[in-house]
């Protein structure tokens, strides 16, 4: 199997090149790492004694603490630890990169001599560059054969190369560097210019890299043996199956788990309406905002006057509120020092502002506090016209056994923009609709579909913007409320089993305003 490979170069002030890295706590109380680009982004903040660091200009709605060491959900105000921990500096690389890299993927094959393999090279990698990521290997008995190659531009390097792989591969290591295959051991090479290795070096290769991987906490898989087994990293367990069985080891490599997206087909007599829940299908169409009242009618009913101003600053304009507003967009009719406090969490602000971020927003009668995302009206988003079907087939949920399955298919056409759309009169795309939903047929899953129905009728489950996955932008993406949508397996994380999914989709909702009150308001 023959799979593109790729080294990423780092400044040596970054995190990377001091050894610093940054994880967070999750719920199983074990620590996972930052994505580097994130890593390096909280590093560059805490170096500037910010005190917190806000994450989503890098798409993510997270905001770090550094006074409290903490992460913070800004939609639905959970929090988790952090920690900075400083680890192996990556080793300093130099010099200038060509304009075409190889970078070198090693086929195994069996040697003449008993227990011992070649390895063989078909190109070498420039002498600038360190070892290679390793290849994800696909699971079985055969070795893989091939080379893989990485195209780049060309620039000055003062870098940093990769420190796992340069401790886990050493042999791989010697080879690429040098632009020759490693000569190991006192075997004969099979053919002129390739080296051998001997059993011993085999074996030791092999339990190094597991040893390594082992330390450094990564998702393991087995390599099984005649005396037990040895956990691998995923991505290298073929190489190391590999190199095991080279050197007179049995092997036996377990595949990966099936990815099952979808369950089993259904024909329309399984299908079942759910009870307690009328109809099977909902539209929405654009709807326009309330017409008649002014944002300082509307803001009116949520604020009350603040004669004396606490010695603060307003955290929408950040002056202080005993001056004017330092808001210098086009100005609302009220007076710039008027200051109100939010009558439910008691937040206060120049009501010069609040005008402002009123009228930026959807305008549709509803206002969110920007300090505690408390809502104030009946929040509202701007998903386009679509359809949302619901029902229940004869299938059970991973880790839901004992009931059938809620599903959901969300349908929703391309079209234009509207006002309230980022790029009015522009096009928009849909891309992989309909997308399909789970929930079990439970009574918490009835009740999670019955709030999903209300945050559909007030256009919540999508919007209209930059796609996370693709970084297509004018497209439709989800909007914070997180869906299932992977039916038999829980291999991308979107899946089942998920314990706390339940509860996590739920706390999402009420961050969008969504609560049980709700049910009895839409009733209303």
């Amino acid at each position: 199997t023959i799979r593109p490979v790729r080294r990423s170069y780092y400044d040596p002030s970054s995190a990377p090149g001091k050894g610093v890295v940054w994880e967070w706590e999750n719920d199983s109380g074990t620590w996972t790492p930052y994505d580097m680009d994130v890593g390096i982004t909280i590093q560059r903040a805490y170096e500037k004694q910010h005190p917190w660091v806000d994450l989503s200009a890098i798409g993510f709605c997270y905001v770090i603490d550094f006074a409290t060491m903490g992460q913070i959900n800004r939609q639905t105000q959970r929090k988790r630890r952090v920690r900075r921990r400083l680890d192996m500096v990556y080793p300093l690389v130099s010099g200038t990169l060509p304009k075409s890299q190889c970078l070198l993927v090693m086929s195994v094959k069996a040697a003449a001599g008993p227990g011992t393999a070649t390895l063989q090279p078909r190109k070498a990698a420039p002498a600038p560059l360190a070892t290679p990521k390793p290849p994800l290997p696909t699971a079985g008995p055969k070795a893989p054969d091939g080379v893989a190659v990485v195209r780049g531009s060309a620039k000055p390097l003062a870098a940093q190369g990769g420190r796992r792989q340069a401790a886990s591969t050493p042999a791989l290591s010697s080879a690429g560097a040098s632009g020759s295959p490693p000569s190991m051991g006192s075997g004969k090479a099979s053919r002129p210019g390739l080296g051998t290795l001997n059993r011993s070096h085999l074996q030791r290769l092999a339990i190094a890299q597991s040893r390594v991987l082992i330390a450094s906490g990564v998702p393991t898989v087995p390599v099984k043996n005649l005396t037990g087994s040895s956990p691998v990293n995923p991505a290298l367990a073929g190489i190391t199956g590999i190199l095991m069985s080279a050197a007179g080891l049995p092997v036996c490599l377990t595949r990966p788990p099936k990815l099952v997206l979808h369950p089993p087909p259904v024909s329309k007599s399984e299908i079942q309406s759910i009870p307690g829940i009328s109809h099977s299908c909902r539209k929405t169409t654009k709807k326009q905002a309330k017409k008649g009242k002014t944002p300082e009618e509307v803001l009116k009913k949520y604020l009350q006057k603040v004669r004396h101003p606490p010695d603060e600053d307003c955290t929408i304009c950040m002056e202080r509120l005993s001056a004017p507003s330092g808001y210098k967009g086009p100005q609302p009719a009220v007076k710039p020092d008027l200051v109100g406090k939010l009558v439910k969490c008691s937040h206060v602000f120049h009501v010069h502002c609040l005008v402002a971020m009123y009228n930026n927003g959807n305008k549709d009668g509803s206002l969110q506090c920007p300090t505690c995302k408390t809502i104030y009206g009946v929040k509202t988003g701007t998903q386009p016209p679509g359809k949302m079907e619901y029902h229940i087939i004869p299938h059970a949920l991973p880790g839901h056994a004992d009931c059938k399955t809620i599903r959901i298919i969300y349908n929703i056409p391309p079209g234009v923009q509207g006002p309230e759309h980022p790029n009015p009169g522009k096009s928009f795309t849909a891309r992989g609709f309909p997308r399909h939903c789970y929930l079990p047929d439970s009574e918490k899953g009835r009740k999670v579909l019955k709030l999903l129905l209300v945050a559909w009728d007030r256009r919540l489950i999508f919007a209209i913007g930059t796609s996370s996955t693709t970084g297509e932008s004018d497209t439709v993406i989800w909007n914070e409320i997180h869906h299932k949508t992977e039916f038999g397996s829980n291999l991308t994380g979107h899946g089942y089993p998920d314990i706390n999914y339940l509860d996590n989709v739920l706390a999402e909702l009420a961050a969008q305003g969504i609560t049980e009150e709700s049910l009895v308001q839409e009733k209303d």
